[in-house]
């Protein structure tokens, strides 16, 4: 099982954010599909202040390239990643539409 961590930012706005975290207590159920679908077994997100952390726990089948190809091809899924970025930013020094930025692990 490998592990990645990822970081992104929400924008500041106490609103935008508890709307945030009320999509992410409904997670639509195609969602939580695709997801398992593409061989993550765990995913959990943390918040501090607007930068968030996702962490994925995924099985020796999953790759990146396969996941992009799956949510691309997925309209429930480009439909929930639209709604998403009404709340998030990119983070500081990345491009302007990038998303979750993939940590490097250093311990």
């Amino acid at each position: 099982m490998n592990r990645y961590c990822f970081a992104l930012d929400l924008k500041e706005d106490p609103d935008l954010i508890a709307e945030y975290e009320a999509h992410h207590r409904a997670v639509w159920p195609e969602i939580v599909v695709s997801i398992k679908d593409a061989g993550i077994e765990c995913m959990e997100i943390y918040r501090w202040h607007n930068r968030l952390f996702m962490i994925m726990e995924v099985n020796d089948e999953f790759s990146f390239e396969q996941k992009e190809k799956m949510d691309a091809a997925n309209p429930v899924v480009q439909e929930w990643e639209k709604l998403m970025w009404k709340y998030q930013q990119a983070l500081p020094g990345t491009a302007a539409e990038g998303k979750w930025q993939l940590m490097n692990k250093i311990f």
